[in-house]
This record gives structure tokens, sequence and C-alpha cells, in this order.
């Protein structure tokens, strides 16, 4: 307690630099991630059709990045360390990714924490839905830990789909992480089974527009769709 000019007591203010340097980590992890995709020309520009059946003018081709073991390495231990007790031990039972990007980021993120590593596929059932299953033995032990993770979002479609499965299995969802958010900022994903809603993190976020074919401006110009990668479609 100090005394003021005219003999009153104040409160010296009491602030924290932690806000300032979490904003600052940050974003020299979202600088880095960019950095990566554009040095391994992860980044393309012309005019593509998405996984969620939108255009877009700016294609992210995460394999690029993902086919060196160093990058993916070091993208993935950003969000690794946030699953270490004090003692370094891991705090999530197992990682599980979509099919196909996140098979690789699942496996290496339960590499650097020492846990299983799942990944769930699209299947069709008989009236024509499609949902995301654990197939090949896998499986969620009742109260087990998971980690959700994925390479590009731009609807969450995928990750989303993969909500039901681990939560009928019994397990708990402690967390959903992607390389990148094209999606302008969305911070949570709400299961279509139980309603409940789990925090989403991303490493970079983008704001980059997306368009319904029929509203799609590259269409109006008549700019024909591309195909990088062979499939022509991410996100």
């Amino acid at each position: 307690m100090r005394r003021g000019d005219r003999g009153r007591p104040y409160t010296v203010p009491v602030t924290t630099p932690k806000p300032a340097l979490e904003l600052a980590a940050q974003a020299a992890i979202a600088a880095r991630t960019e950095a990566l995709f554009r040095s391994t020309g992860g980044i393309i520009e012309g005019h593509f059709v998405l996984t969620s059946g939108r255009h877009a003018a700016t294609y992210l081709e995460k394999f690029r990045v993902l086919q060196h073991p160093a990058a993916t390495s070091e993208l993935v231990g950003f969000w690794a360390a946030r699953y270490r007790d004090a003692d370094r031990q891991p705090t999530v039972d197992v990682v599980a990714g979509p099919t196909t990007g996140g098979i690789i980021l699942a496996f290496e993120t339960g590499r650097q924490l020492g846990v299983r590593a799942i990944f769930a596929e699209e299947v069709r059932d008989a009236d024509g839905q499609l949902r995301r299953v654990f197939r090949r033995g896998f499986e969620i032990r009742r109260g087990e830990r998971v980690l959700l993770v994925d390479d590009v979002l731009t609807t969450g479609g995928s990750l989303v789909a993969m909500l039901p499965a681990v939560e009928e299995a019994g397990g708990e969802i402690v967390g959903c992480h992607v390389l990148v958010d094209r999606s302008a900022g969305r911070s949570t994903l709400t299961s279509p089974l139980s309603g409940r809603t789990y925090p989403l993190r991303a490493l970079w976020q983008l704001d980059l527009p997306t368009w319904e074919p029929a509203e799609c401006p590259r269409c109006a110009e008549g700019v024909p769709l591309g195909e990088p990668g062979g499939g022509g479609a991410t996100g």
C-alpha cells in the first residue's frame, strides 16, 4: 500500500504479462506455420473446389507440407506441448484424426506424446447418409481422454463427423486442433449427436473467402477449375 499526493492510500495496480506473452506466442506460431506452407509450395492461387463443395481462389495443399517429416513434427509439436503435465506426462490417452491428412497428424502427435493414435474413416449408411467410424480394430475405451487433430478446416465437417463416434464410445474429448483454420475464426465445434460444444484451436487462422458454386466469381468469369494434387480438393 502506498500513499498518494494528499496522503490517501492507494493500491499499486498489479498487471500480468501472461496474456500479452500468449498472444505473442500465438502470432509467432502462426507466422511459422505460414512460412512452412509457403516454403513447401502449400499455398496456391487459382480456382478450386474444396472438399466441402465450395469454391475458392486460394488452395492449401497440406500434403506439400506433410511430405516433410521435420516440418510435420515441428507443427505438431506446437499443439502436443499443450497436453503434457508438469512431469512431462501426457494428459491424453489417444489421438484421433479423420482420413486422410489427419492420419499423418494423429500418428505424429501420438508419437510425440507416447500414446495411441487412430483414425476415423468415412462410410455411407444404407440410407445414403455419410458418417465417420473407427474401423480396423481401432477402439476408444470408456473414459479415455481423446485429442482430435486435422489439417485444414473450412467448414469443420470432417471433425464434426468424428464427434459422435468418440461420444458413442464413451471417450472424453479434451480438445480439437487443426493446422490451418480458413473459416474466419471458428472457435468451437458442436456435436450433432449430443449438442455439446468443444473448443477448436488452430495454429494459423486465415480469412479467405469461399463461395457456393452458383455464387462463385471465378465461375462467372469462366475461369476453369484447377486440380492440384490430383483431386483438386482440400479443406
